[in-house]
């Protein structure tokens, strides 16, 4: 019998749907009780109002867990643009939450949907909707098992990705709706971007909100951006840019890339063997279920011959190898490039450049690139 670094326990069919599930928002644990589960799996393009209305919804009429918001042209509160290059919306709905969903019954939702003779036609515009929760707050022990996983110490400040991690809920329900133009299964993170205005302490108390913009055509299908703001007392503290591709059989008439231009990878100061248990262990403390990274079928169903790590758990542990010559105030920025493959044995190197870090993950033996990255 292989042993457990080496892999992974494997998921059938019937596992992949009725897979775990964690709501990250323990301090809302009542309210949650009190909410039916199929209202996280709820299709949100029917909330969208036809017309403009300049009045909010009672969120105590209907559903007590969703209250409807209409934004003043030209943005949401906070100063965001409402419209959306590529989505051909110049404002968005916004919808409160009472609390953020479940993922697995997000992941469930979209597992069947890709099912053969299942599937539905997508939207080709991006939805003007925005997905606001509000009292998000910090699970210490969950804060502790993250940390464990992606190799932080354990400290009063939450680490930059963290953040992405408390509010991915919110962006997984909306990414998750009847009209949003890409489907889940099969989407590929190819970059993301994080900004921290300040360090966001441990006892303070999260709202977020979610919104898709920048729908936009690439050499392999479709791409946009899944954009993620924290708030503290009305204060913007974090911003997440997630994109995603779609990939397409046709074409997306996309510029192509410049395949010869590979930077030369900094000098190598780590080597860290990745087991298959990272896949399942980031699962578990980001809520990210994917089962391209938890099942050898799950990978074999979408295209990989052997299940891959998390993005955002490399772009954690290169974060973590950086966290003692962080400032206060950042942009962290990365690229995925290769999929890091379980198992396997990445390099990490990093050097100074300008008022911060260039960064990249290499494979240990032929230093192919699976992230760069740069902090400033």
């Amino acid at each position: 019998m292989a042993s457990r670094d080496h892999e992974p326990d494997d998921l059938t069919l019937h596992d992949l749907i009725e897979g775990p599930t964690q709501d990250l928002t323990s301090a809302r644990s009542a309210l949650a009780a009190r909410t039916p589960q199929a209202e996280a799996t709820q299709d949100l393009s029917a909330l969208v109002p036809p017309r403009p209305v300049d009045h909010e919804v009672d969120g105590t009429s209907g559903d007590p867990q969703r209250r409807q918001l209409h934004d003043r042209p030209g943005g949401s509160p906070g100063g965001s643009p409402g419209g959306s290059p590529g989505g051909g919306q110049g404002e968005r709905a916004r919808v409160e939450l009472g609390r953020l969903p479940g993922a697995g019954a997000l992941y469930r939702r979209a597992l069947l949907g890709a099912l053969p003779g299942t599937g539905r036609r997508r939207g080709r515009k991006l939805p003007a909707l925005e997905l606001s929760v509000a009292g998000v707050t910090v699970d210490r022990a969950h804060l502790a098992d993250y940390d464990r996983v992606c190799g932080f110490r354990l400290a009063d400040r939450l680490p930059a990705t963290y953040l992405h991690v408390l509010g991915f809920p919110l962006s997984l329900r909306l990414m998750t709706a009847a009209d949003f133009p890409i489907p889940l299964t099969g989407v590929v993170h190819v970059a993301n971007r994080i900004t921290v205005a300040r360090p966001v302490r441990v006892g303070e108390s999260v709202d977020f909100r979610t919104y898709a913009e920048n729908l936009r055509p690439h050499e392999r299908g479709r791409q946009l951006d899944v954009v993620l703001v924290g708030s503290v007392d009305g204060e913007e503290v974090w911003r997440g840019v997630s994109t995603y591709l779609g990939k397409e059989r046709a074409a997306g008439g996309g510029p192509r890339r410049d395949r010869g231009d590979r930077p030369a990878p900094p000098a190598f100061s780590a080597q860290w063997r990745v087991t298959p248990r990272v896949g399942t262990d980031y699962a578990r403390v980001s809520g990210d279920h994917n089962p391209i990274h938890t099942s050898k079928l799950g990978a074999r169903l979408f295209g990989f011959p052997r299940p891959i790590a998390h993005g955002m758990w490399s772009k954690a542990r290169c974060l973590a190898a950086l966290e003692s010559r962080l400032p206060d105030a950042y942009t962290v920025d990365v690229a995925f490039k290769l999929p890091v493959p379980l198992p396997s044995t990445v390099a990490f190197g990093a050097t100074a450049g300008g008022a911060g870090w260039d960064f990249g993950l290499h494979g240990a033996r032929d230093g192919r690139p699976h992230l760069v990255g740069t902090v400033r």
